[in-house]
């Protein structure tokens, strides 16, 4: 039974929801329904939500594979950690005008870390 995971998978969902929101309040604003329309406000809005969902779900599966081949608790929390803070780093530093460049830098640097050592330790616990 995972009971660490879902401590991290929930906030990245709800993050995920706000990015959603997010991309839709542009378009009401913008009034384009299909593509970007070539306005920049609404493709960072579509690239923010796209980068959370292109790393969130396959690194949440990594740590949730890593949990349930008793992986110990504090690699657990600090591979959620790494992800939870890498995520939310990134749409802030990102989602800003101008673009906070370190948050976003950060971002990509721990959810990177985070991908990296969930896959290691994927390997790591299989053997």
């Amino acid at each position: 039974m995972l009971s660490i995971t879902p401590l991290y998978a929930a906030p990245i969902g709800l993050l995920f929801l706000l990015l959603s929101v997010n991309v839709i309040r542009q378009r009401l604003a913008l009034k384009v329904s299909v593509g970007d329309g070539g306005e920049k406000a609404l493709i960072k809005a579509m690239r923010a939500q796209s980068n959370c969902a292109e790393y969130a779900p396959l690194t949440l599966l990594l740590i949730a594979m890593a949990e349930l081949q008793g992986g110990p608790n504090w690699l657990i929390h600090l591979l959620g950690s790494l992800l939870l803070l890498g995520r939310l780093a990134h749409a802030y530093g990102f989602g800003r005008t101008p673009q906070i460049i370190s948050l976003r830098k950060s971002g990509v640097y721990l959810t990177f870390t985070g991908l990296l050592l969930a896959s290691v330790s994927c390997l790591a616990l299989a053997f």
